[in-house]
């Protein structure tokens, strides 16, 4: 649970963080890029205010042009026709002067005959043309739409005379109505073609804060750029804006892609590292560890032996080994699989039986080896003589069978100045156990010579199928007597290809060998012979076989108590033809 858990979290932990951080930096590049967009802004607002400005100061310098005529013919203006035709640009819808503030002149005057009015008095134009008046100050007034179509502002310009003693009077007006957006038309075009939206504005009156709306491509723009400028105290503002906005989404779109992109590969890098070092670590452990028991096999036994010898070459340390007595026994009668049970369980005695901090392992077979830490012998010897006499169980078929161990002990560095030499001491112990009759526990005794042993014997399971005779093996029990064992000779004998068929025929009953008239005669002699005091008997009986047929059999058994089987019955069977056939000689020299 905790690696899934390792396993899954921390790739989440990666993958949230780098989110938060690929945010953070689209963030931080938005904001830089508003910013330098602003800037950029700010700069074009500036310029192009400016030449907007410039514009507006050329259609007002028509108005001065004008001014210039009337103060120099006195206020009398001759031609003004002609002087006006002459002024006249794409840019300008009509010039016209108002002597005491009432409109006479038009140019051109066709279409404009209702422009013809007095401005001092006029209810729209009234206040800000007396404002012009008694300021002495050019003000632009609009826009509004001209009847020609399209808008306009006007530009009134006020003109006074001075006299012979220097006092000025009010003359009256110079005025050009502008075309809008003609008047500053390249402005606004170029600010298009630069990919800005834009709005042109300017103060209602010179007295009055308030903004009306001149010309632009939006009336309102959200969050723009502001550069407010003044034209002869006119109060103007251009505000522009980016089309795409201050921040280029399909930029950061793709650097947000890209980013992803590059957390989900770092996240899935991420569960492959965690992944691959687990298995690392898996592969490591699976290396030290033995496959059937969970415990260090001899290689990791031995490295972690060897490290802690490394790091405290003085501290005193105790090595045992042990093994399963007649664990060949074990597998030949009940097979490999609970011989595999008992060295697991085995295994797990030892697990709950010695602290964290002892080393256990399984050298191979069923030897297994204890390194038992910063201890002596007088110290761990009782600890192990109780441990050695600890009853133990495998299971077989749902039965279970007592097996016991045989153990050895060394101490270093008292009898051994390295774990190969500790290992052989403790060895050299338990061989001694061994001869002594097993199922027991010694420390390995100071001085005898270490050599190795050698492990002399037979496979039982060999010697019991090359007997030169039909072998079997059943409990000795009047009413169970399961057959456990039988050899090769004895399959031969009675027909069957194994034991399976042997079991299924007789029903695993050894009764059930005997002819059913000679069942009970047979089984009263055996019992007889036994409960007179005798451990074997002998008697004859015709044995059935597989096929249904019988043959006449002598049956010489033995009574014995079985470690793992309790009483049992080990029986010779012998064909009484091929006894015939192969001794007669003999037993007719026995008969004289």
């Amino acid at each position: 649970m905790k690696k899934l858990k390792k396993r899954f979290i921390v790739p989440a932990v990666v993958f949230i963080l780098s989110m938060c951080a690929l945010i953070g930096l689209i963030y931080i590049v938005g904001k830089s890029q508003e910013q330098q967009n602003r800037t950029n802004a700010k700069l074009n607002a500036m310029t192009y205010a400016e030449r907007i400005k410039g514009e507006l100061m050329e259609g007002i310098g028509f108005t001065d042009t004008l001014k210039q005529v009337v103060i120099s013919d006195d206020g009398n203006i001759n031609g003004f026709y002609d002087v006006a035709a002459n002024m006249m640009d794409t840019s300008i819808q009509s010039i016209q002067i108002a002597p005491n503030g009432v409109v006479t002149e038009i140019y051109p005057e066709e279409g404009n005959e209702s422009g013809k009015i007095d401005l001092i008095n006029d209810s729209d134009r009234g206040e800000i043309s007396r404002y012009a008046r008694d300021n002495d100050t050019v003000i632009v007034q609009g826009p509004f739409k001209l009847k020609q179509g399209g808008c306009g502002i006007a530009v009134r310009n006020p003109v006074y005379l001075e006299d012979e003693n220097g006092q000025k009077s009010f003359w009256g007006f110079t005025i050009v109505i502008l075309k809008v957006p003609d008047i500053f038309s390249a402005s606004v075009e170029a600010l298009s073609d630069f990919g800005y939206k834009y709005s042109l504005q300017k103060s209602a009156a010179p007295w009055d804060d308030s903004y009306e709306w001149v010309y632009g491509s939006k009336k309102e723009l959200n969050n723009p750029v502001i550069y407010d400028f003044d034209v002869y105290g006119d109060k103007w503002r251009l505000e522009i804006l980016p089309k795409s906005g201050f921040y280029n989404n399909r930029y950061l779109l793709y650097l947000f892609i890209g980013g992803v992109i590059i957390v989900l590969l770092l996240t899935g890098l991420t569960a492959a590292l965690i992944f691959i070092n687990e298995n690392r670590k898996n592969f490591k452990r699976l290396a030290v560890t033995d496959a059937l028991t969970g415990i260090y096999n001899r290689h990791g036994f031995d490295e972690q032996v060897e490290q802690y010898m490394r790091q405290n070459p003085q501290k005193h340390c105790v090595v045992a080994m042990l093994d399963i007595d007649d664990f060949k026994l074990v597998n030949d009668m009940y097979g490999h699989a609970a011989g595999d049970g008992a060295l697991k369980k085995l295994a797990e005695s030892m697990k709950q039986y010695f602290s964290k901090d002892v080393i256990l392992g399984r050298n191979g077979g069923d030897e297994f080896s204890i390194f038992m830490p910063d201890c002596t012998i007088v110290e761990v010897k009782p600890f192990l003589k109780k441990f050695t006499e600890e009853t133990r169980n495998f299971y077989c078929k749902g039965e279970a069978h007592t097996f016991t161990i045989s153990l050895g002990f060394a101490e270093y560095p008292v009898l051994a100045d390295n774990r190969s030499k500790l290992m052989r001491c403790a060895d050299m112990a338990l061989y001694e156990v061994k001869m002594r009759g097993k199922n027991g526990c010694m420390a390995y005794r100071e001085g005898k010579h270490i050599k190795s042993r050698a492990k002399l014997g037979f496979a039982v399971k060999d010697i019991i199928n090359n007997l030169p005779g039909a072998f079997i093996v059943y409990r000795a029990d009047k009413e169970n007597d399961e057959i456990l064992l039988a050899n090769s000779e004895l399959l031969r004998l009675t027909g069957c290809k194994n034991m399976d068929e042997l079991l299924a025929y007789t029903g695993k009953s050894f009764r059930n060998l005997i002819r059913p008239d000679e069942q009970e005669s047979c089984q009263k002699s055996i019992w007889s012979q036994i409960n007179g005091g005798h451990s074997n008997d002998y008697i004859f009986f015709h044995m059935r076989k597989a096929d249904g047929t019988y043959i006449s059999v002598l049956d010489h058994g033995r009574i014995v108590d079985s470690v793992h089987n309790g009483r049992v019955f080990y029986v010779m069977i012998i064909d009484l033809k091929s006894l015939q056939r192969h001794y007669g000689d003999c037993l007719e020299l026995v008969e004289k």
